[in-house]
């Protein structure tokens, strides 16, 4: 019996006027802001969290305050760390490692073409095994830095598969100029999916820091705690120990020692506020969606008076009337979800493909059905809904009334 309701009201819509389809725009906009905003979010946190380009939950970042904008992290400190703050930190109870982190910015030229990116040191010794497991790093052609290797570099993996900036791809054994002193390429890093990593130059710590003139300033100290559940109480001792170094109080700190778990939940805050914010946006367009099937249906039953008339004349009930009108604004709102849910999945799909373009990252196409299902089921519900008091009204319609209109 249901099903002959959403036949009769199919055929009815078909129908319609332009008018009636019009009706759809505020659901479909609001359900493909909604879908496409939904299935986009889940593909940014995790582009997000793959440019930090930490894999281990034990490890810590200890870096200077400073305004860090157009530099990395750390360049644009007053009062910089140094290499007796990494061994004062490594000397912690809490703390297994503490390697220093040098992340520079300047020029590289390769094929008579200049192009100005990061550097980043890498610590001999134990330190330097420690510094590949955090990152994750492993080689895509040649080989990784040793200890001892002077003159030169690894880079990222778009270096080698992307060779549009420098016209052709860089290669194991090719020279490359840092600064304008030459390097040798030794290896190509596998995709880590950071944009950052993929695009970087990495070579020891003594030549990088000879190179740029760092002396003994660091930029970020790489901090390993001795267990993953202990990670607050580690926070905690290295602040503690830099405040007292750097003579400062709590709540003035210069410094800021932060955690993967942290950077994410600041992160995805951010996030769900843009998220929170463009759905209410969503809701309003919804919500005006609702407002024109109530307007569209009040005229429908104005306009289909006789009609009425005659179901009732041969033996329509006040229900069955109430029924196929109830039917027919459920389907004005489920067909604006579905176009919308249509749309919103393709927006969501390209904005995927973009951002693996530009980050250079492989996020995976997904399709959260769950999502689709109840914004299709919401749709339906809310046209159904907003076609109740037309619905009534058409049912009450007094049959010769209805036939004389």
């Amino acid at each position: 019996m249901k099903l002959d309701y959403l036949i009769l009201a199919l055929k009815n819509l078909r129908h319609r006027g332009i008018r009636s389809w019009l009706t759809l725009l505020g659901i479909f906009i609001g359900v493909t802001a909604v879908v496409s905003l939904m299935s986009l979010g889940a593909g940014l946190q995790a582009a997000v969290g793959a440019q930090f380009g930490i894999s281990s939950t034990q490890v810590l970042q200890v870096q200077a305050g400073g305004i860090n904008a157009l530099g990395a992290p750390g360049s644009g400190a007053v009062d910089k760390l140094t290499s007796d703050d990494v061994e004062a930190i490594g000397k912690l109870s809490s703390v297994e490692m503490a390697i220093p982190r040098i992340i520079s910015s300047g020029k590289m030229e390769f094929n008579d073409i200049v192009a100005f990116g990061m550097s980043i040191s890498v610590p001999d010794g134990e330190e330097r095994k420690f510094a590949y497991e955090v990152m994750e790093l492993d080689i895509e052609v040649g080989r990784m830095l040793k200890d001892g290797d002077v003159n030169k570099v690894m880079l990222g993996y778009n270096f080698w598969r992307n060779g549009d900036i420098y016209g052709e791809a860089i290669v194991p054994g090719k020279s490359v100029l840092i600064q304008d002193e030459k390097f040798v390429v030794v290896g190509i890093l596998e995709k880590t999916g950071s944009f950052i990593v993929d695009s970087t130059v990495m070579m020891n710590e003594a030549p990088l820091r000879d190179l740029m003139v760092y002396g003994d300033d660091v930029d970020i100290v790489a901090v390993k705690a001795r267990s993953e559940d202990e990670m607050e109480r580690t926070k905690e001792d290295i602040e503690k120990l830099m405040r007292k170094r750097r003579e400062v109080d709590e709540g003035e700190e210069d410094f800021e020692v932060s955690t993967p778990e942290a950077m994410m939940e600041t992160v995805n805050s951010i996030l769900g506020g843009v998220q929170a914010f463009i759905i209410i946006i969503a809701s309003i367009s919804i919500l005006v969606g609702a407002l024109g099937i109530v307007n569209t249906m009040t005229t429908s039953v104005l306009e289909r008076r006789k009609e009425i008339g005659i179901m009732k004349a041969i033996g329509a009930k006040n229900g069955q009337v109430f029924m196929q009108f109830f039917f027919e604004s459920g389907m004005l709102g489920f067909i604006g979800g579905l176009i919308g849910v249509i749309f919103g999945t393709l927006i969501g799909v390209a904005g995927i493909v973009g951002i693996n373009s530009f980050l250079g990252s492989e996020l995976s196409l997904g399709f959260d059905f769950v999502l689709i299902g109840g914004a299709l089921v919401g749709s339906f519900v809310i046209g159904a809904v907003a076609g109740i008091v037309p619905a009534m009204n058409a049912a009450k319609q007094n049959p010769v009334e209805a036939l004389r209109g």
